[in-house]
């Protein structure tokens, strides 16, 4: 049997598909982790990311950066959770329930408070963040994976860096008052 021209164009985008998933799928997982603060949400947000990928892959690959237009999903998914987490936290506070922030992986302590600053960032100070300092983008790429200005991208990443570091140092400076009491 032939392959018809679509099975042929099929074929390749699925192969093109399978080379860019292989190529980016550990970094754009480990940007669903850093944006959700939680291993299981990183693996679906990242599932789900190359899910829609596959679903617009035209547009992907006429994307000016394919590995961007992909990151933007990742974003738009990690911010979309986490909104949807916070209405169910407050649903579970208005009801009384408790709620525990505590981590089941034996992170160092250093590690889990900045991810727990991080996590207190809203989710575009937290993309900005993450993308200019752990991804090392420019402020260009940066702009361009999350369909914002340049300018924007500079100062969302100044006030998140410096609230960052201001929940790191209250964080610090409250154990170092408490062991000096001692």
């Amino acid at each position: 049997m032939a392959v018809t021209t679509l099975g042929a164009k099929d074929e390749a985008a699925r192969q093109a598909f399978g080379a860019f998933f292989s190529a980016h799928h550990r970094g754009l997982g480990r940007l669903a982790y850093l944006l959700s603060g939680d291993q299981d949400a990183a693996e679906d947000i990242t599932a789900e990311a190359f899910a829609e990928a596959w679903r617009c892959w035209k547009q992907v690959t006429q994307a000016d950066s394919p590995v961007a237009y992909v990151r933007r999903i990742v974003v738009n998914l990690a911010a979309n959770r986490i909104r949807g987490l916070t209405r169910e936290r407050n649903s579970r506070r208005l009801l009384g329930a408790a709620w525990s922030d505590r981590s089941n992986g034996p992170d160092v302590a250093a590690v889990t408070g900045v991810r727990a600053a991080l996590m207190k960032l809203p989710a575009r100070k937290r993309a900005c963040v993450v993308l200019r300092h752990y991804y090392g983008l420019s402020e260009q790429d940066t702009a361009q994976t999350l369909g914002i200005s340049v300018g924007t991208v500079k100062s969302q990443t100044s006030r998140g860096v410096a609230e960052l570091a201001a929940l790191l140092d209250t964080g610090t400076e409250g154990k170092r008052r408490r062991g000096s009491r001692g």
